[in-house]
């Protein structure tokens, strides 16, 4: 089914993973809006007053996708506190917060979260940003769960792997991950475009799936 007309908003979108994905809707005559802290409809959604701002200015929501997050690296004190805040919370609140008003309006609409590959394998050295992430994915599916029934609000994780986009752009160029590839563990490294069709996937209209984490890995996470 077409998304034609359909307002979602990208949160976090601004980065190479949401302008792909914004594109994608785009194309398809969705009406895709980005928000993020810098650019876009700007808004912390750490911050209660601006996720409310920001569904407040955005009534009658299809589809909602949350991009956000930090890399965590750092000392561990502060970077679990950080990582909580922006990898897990402020995505988990903004997601009830939608999903309840789309139950009020009546909307059968889809959530889309963002984890990692780190949250579903043992990566070592990623405690602070894979704990959140994991904490992520659990209470999406909770959600989910909570979201079933005749008003039905799907609610779905992405769980990328290394991509050739956002926040593993640096590790690729440092040479992290080459040796995937010497190893013929992966094929290439993903690109924009490879979650941008997984995110249209989830958000696909009147679809069955719910409560899932779909890894877009090329197989890194067996």
């Amino acid at each position: 089914m077409s998304l034609a007309n359909r307002e979602i908003l990208l949160v976090g979108g601004a980065g190479g993973l949401g302008s792909a994905t914004a594109e994608m809707l785009a194309a398809e005559g969705a009406r895709a809006i980005v928000s993020s802290r810098a650019s876009g409809f700007r808004a912390d959604i750490t911050v209660a007053a601006d996720r409310r701002r920001l569904l407040d200015a955005h009534p009658g929501l299809y589809g909602l996708v949350i991009f956000t997050g930090v890399p965590a690296r750092g000392q561990p004190e502060e970077t679990l506190r950080l990582s909580w805040e922006v990898n897990c919370e402020g995505p988990i609140l903004l997601a009830r917060e939608a999903a309840a008003r789309m139950r009020e309006d009546s909307i059968q609409g889809s959530i889309v979260l963002f984890a990692t590959m780190q949250a579903v394998a043992l990566f070592p050295g990623s405690t602070a940003y894979a704990t959140a992430k994991a904490g992520l994915l659990h209470a999406a599916r909770i959600l989910a769960k909570e979201c079933r029934g005749r008003v039905n609000i799907r609610v779905n994780v992405v769980a990328p792997g290394v991509m050739a986009a956002g926040m593993a752009e640096a590790s690729i160029e440092a040479g992290k991950y080459d040796h995937y590839l010497a190893e013929d563990v992966i094929p290439r490294y993903g690109r924009a475009h490879d979650v941008a069709r997984a995110v249209r996937f989830l958000l696909e209209p009147d679809s069955y799936i719910t409560g899932q984490v779909l890894s877009v890995d090329g197989g890194i996470t067996l």
